[in-house]
């Protein structure tokens, strides 16, 4: 009998000894989790569960259950599903041992699954801009006479509809309906000032509070909901250990440097540059590395000042510095993209071999994209690739190829495509492989990127 008869055998008889007694299935609780060493996460593709950036998989969701894991011994495997309905279906099929996401506690659902581990208490919130000449809304009877726009058929128009009840009317709803539009899309209105009010729940508010520093998302507009994570009513032992995990982790650093990375820290670029050009260059230089800059360029056939430039949007020439993301260094490299070329340790730190890695990770990243003919677009790509990551870009390219745009063009054609990839009809569509994506940041990174390098040539010799 070779291995896979003789395991296959083994489970049958396993499967039949488990049923002896009229019991009917096999138990799989903690014990045989820990003897697998793999548990099997049911999550969301969110913005606030779980996504890849930059090709590396992040989520305020994914890294708590990766800390659980981390201290059991265990391998996370993440299994996406498309909404909370599904989640709780392929759990209770057995397809699953635990969902990483807010379900919320209902009497309904307790009788059919139990709640452990990581808890949230949740309310909606008013989103609206706090710059020195606004004026916030701090009561929510500050909305009767102002316009706030929900998206159509949402729990937040249900919510705005109540709340008007209760105020006894006054509040101007302004609803918004589009296939293409998620709450995200209305909070950045907010901060662009282009509508003054939305509401959102406040995890999400929180989230982009971090992209959108002049938002204000103090105001609860809804009462409390809690939630939490999710096992199966036959599974009392991982139960326990995630509450037991959660009940110590509340106050451990671990625990709040997660809560910082996804809902203190900024993230992202702004619109316009950090600083004018100007104030960086002097004396025919555009920075102390400059020799680096030109080694690393000529050794991979790639404008220096190009280096340079992504260098500054990356890390404005600190060579210190750390993003949310964990991006290091002056070239901005995640530490496993770093390791594939070479470099780890304290020499992501090192100016000379940052550079070096960043110079090479660009050339990879043209050279995977040489079928693009036309070395301008080939340039937009890449840099998109180098910020969002390749599986993002790869994504955009064939959704732009299968809805008839031109996937060797980045302007209005995969540009369009990758921002689309917020939206779940295109994130899930059969041709994308990398799942949720948020593209504000890698469109402003690469023009940014190339401005600067086009002031550069102008003003920096060869």
């Amino acid at each position: 009998m070779n291995k896979v008869s003789l395991w296959s055998f083994m489970l049958i008889i396993f499967c039949l000894s488990c049923g002896k007694g009229g019991r009917g299935k096999v138990v799989h609780d903690f014990p045989q989790i820990l003897q697998a060493d793999t548990l099997r996460v049911l999550t969301l593709n969110t913005s606030t569960s779980y996504f890849l950036y930059r090709d590396q998989p992040m989520g305020y969701h994914y890294d708590m259950v990766r800390d659980f894991c981390r201290q059991q011994g265990l391998v996370p495997e993440i299994i996406v599903a498309e909404n909370t309905r599904a989640m709780i279906s392929m759990l209770q099929l057995g397809v699953g041992d635990l969902i990483a996401y807010n379900i919320p506690i209902t009497n309904t659902l307790k009788d059919s699954v139990l709640f452990a581990g990581l808890q949230h208490i949740s309310h909606q919130v008013l989103v609206q801009r706090a710059l020195r000449d606004d004026t916030l809304i701090t009561d929510v009877t500050g909305l009767i006479g102002k316009k706030v726009t929900v998206i159509g058929s949402s729990k937040y128009r249900d919510r705005l509809v109540n709340l008007n009840n209760e105020l006894g009317g006054g509040i101007q709803l302004e609803t918004a309906y589009s296939d293409t539009l998620v709450v995200e899309d209305l909070i950045r209105s907010v901060s662009r000032g282009e509508i003054a009010y939305t509401i959102a729940d406040d995890d999400l508010a929180r989230l982009n509070q971090t992209y959108f520093r002049n938002l204000d998302v103090d105001l609860p507009v809804s009462f409390e909901q809690r939630s939490s994570w999710v096992v199966r009513k036959d599974a009392p032992i991982l139960a326990d250990s995630l509450d037991s995990w959660y009940r110590k982790k509340t106050t451990a650093p671990v625990f709040l440097r997660i809560e910082k990375r996804y809902f203190e820290e900024t993230k992202g670029y702004p619109d316009s540059n950090r600083l004018s050009y100007s104030e960086i260059l002097g004396h025919g230089s555009i920075s102390p590395f400059d020799a680096w800059f030109r080694q690393e360029g000529k050794r991979q056939q790639i404008d220096w000042r190009l280096l340079a430039s992504v260098a500054w949007q990356e890390s404005s020439f600190e060579t210190e510095g750390e993003s949310w993301a964990g991006a290091v260094g002056l070239m901005g490299l995640m530490p496993a993209t770093a390791a594939s070329l070479g470099i780890t340790g304290d020499d992501l730190y090192d100016p000379e071999a940052n550079i070096r890695a960043g110079a090479k990770y660009l050339r990879r990243l043209l050279n995977t994209f040489d079928s693009v003919a036309d070395p301008n677009e080939r340039l937009h790509i890449s840099l998109a690739a180098y910020n969002g990551g390749m599986g993002h870009v790869f994504d955009a390219r064939a959704l732009a190829e299968k809805y008839g745009a031109d996937k060797n063009v980045w302007e209005d054609n995969v540009e369009k495509y990758i921002q689309l990839k917020r939206l779940e009809q295109y994130y899930t569509d059969p041709v994308c492989k990398n799942g949720y994506f948020r593209a504000d940041e890698t469109i402003n990174y690469v023009r940014n990127v190339i401005d600067r390098w086009r002031y550069y040539q102008e003003a920096v010799s060869k």
